[in-house]
């Protein structure tokens, strides 16, 4: 019985929504290359935790691959030089969320002169997450969490879960990495179970990706196999994934750990094996580049660093278009101007016209429910909203705001166009600030 035709018996979650794949633009769209950028702009901070501390002065020489701002203490992940170049210094720069941020600023003299890490003397745990350290790994699909803290686990997890769902829609970057790196992802996984000390690992991949499910099977063996899951948003979820693929489900207020479970990202495997075989540190990725006001759709290895509007000239976006995007649809980051430059984490770059976007304007809300019945964490969606309005911070907790995923999927069902996904992630950030 094939994927597409095991209809119920696909692995899934409770609730979520469907929303249009629009991946058609890009999914059969191999990866190619973005023309080097100019210049750079590396964001100190492309993770989770304390930015990093630079270890290179204006008008220093650097080449492709060394390290240029060394991690902090405690959580932290190192920046390395995607190009060759001369130091402009550390200046000032507008990142995604509207904000300026110390960025290492580079200029290219395309020699592509590189360095690479020391290869490993053995591979065995300790080295496996001493290297993912220092090549500067982070999650890849997500909020950027450093990857050796996430593994550095104590045996405390015995199944390794790898994010293939990619659930949002015009991604298509994942599958293409599946299809077209398939033996280095399975390598990679391989050796994040050994740093993490899984005796399991399942890859779970949406049925809306046939070609990665068979060709991955095929290829899986051990202890590594697939578990086909039914197209469902947010399937990509940290909880919703575990849930689907192991049957488990994360305690109220805990990590995936507390479940035995250790998760991550196809992209990070795969730059897991990289940085242990190749010697390649963390400085560039694989993005899709997508939309109708794109010219040229395609998925794409682009520099760390690199600025937007390089990338938008490229694939022939349109500057004007309706709406511009960093990530997905669903839980993407609105992007204002075209100076902001990529980094570990940005996944997607989405340029959408009229006929992709929906004007909203909200009207009082018709007590209809959809948004409880949507919601992957169960929560009341509407009830979060009514209380931040009223400020009664203790309520909006009481229902449940803290344990919001930010999925959208609220705001996507309601009739009434009301912002509720942005309602309770203030409330969350309220509640989070004030310690209550």
């Amino acid at each position: 019985m094939t994927a597409e035709s095991e209809g119920s018996f696909l692995a899934s979650f409770r609730k979520g929504v469907h929303p249009r794949g629009c991946k058609e633009l890009t999914a059969k769209a191999e990866i190619g290359r973005c023309p080097e950028p100019s210049c750079v702009w590396l964001p100190l901070s492309q993770h989770i935790g304390a930015p990093a501390v630079p270890v290179v002065a204006e008008g220093e020489r650097v080449l492709r691959g060394q390290l240029i701002a060394k991690k902090a203490d405690g959580l932290s992940a190192n920046v390395y030089s995607p190009i060759a170049g001369i130091v402009k210094g550390v200046t000032g720069h507008i990142t995604i969320a509207g904000k300026k941020r110390e960025h290492i600023r580079i200029e290219n003299d395309f020699t592509d002169e590189s360095v690479s890490l020391e290869p490993l003397a053995a591979i065995d745990a300790q080295s496996v997450l001493g290297r993912i350290e220092e090549a500067g790994i982070v999650g890849m699909g997500g909020a950027g969490f450093p990857t050796a803290a996430k593994l550095s686990v104590s045996g405390r997890a015995d199944v390794l879960v790898v994010n293939g769902a990619e659930c949002e829609p015009y991604i298509t970057c994942d599958e293409r990495v599946m299809l077209e790196y398939t033996d280095e992802l399975l390598r990679g996984i391989e050796l994040a179970m050994l740093a993490c000390g899984a005796k399991e690992a399942i890859i779970g991949i949406e049925k809306n990706k046939p070609e990665a499910i068979d060709k991955l099977s095929k290829r899986c063996s051990g202890a590594v196999r697939v578990c086909p899951l039914r197209t469902r948003y947010p399937q990509g979820a940290e909880k919703q994934l575990i849930k689907s693929c192991t049957g488990r489900a994360v305690p109220e207020g805990k990590l995936p750990v507390d479940a035995g479970v250790v998760v991550v990202n196809v992209h990070t495997a795969f730059s897991i094996c990289r940085a242990v075989e190749e010697n390649i540190p963390c400085y560039e990725r694989v993005m899709t580049v997508s939309g109708k006001a794109v010219a040229r759709p395609q998925n794409l290895w682009v520099k760390n660093g690199t600025p937007l509007k390089e990338v938008a000239e490229f694939c022939g976006a349109e500057e004007n278009c309706a709406r511009i995007v960093s990530g997905g649809p669903m839980m993407g980051e609105p992007v204002f101007s075209l100076k902001v430059c990529t980094s570990k984490t940005m996944s997607s770059l989405l340029f959408l016209d009229e006929s992709e976007c929906v004007s909203k304007t909200a009207s009082v809300c018709i007590g209809c429910g959809r948004c409880v019945q949507a919601c992957p964490m169960g929560l009341s969606p509407t009830f979060i909203e009514d209380a931040l309005f009223r400020k009664d911070y203790e309520e909006a907790k009481r229902y449940g705001a803290s344990s919001c995923i930010s999925c959208g999927c609220c705001s996507y069902v309601c009739p009434a166009k009301r912002y509720l996904a942005q309602s309770v992630k203030l409330a969350k950030k309220i509640i989070k600030e004030r310690k209550i």
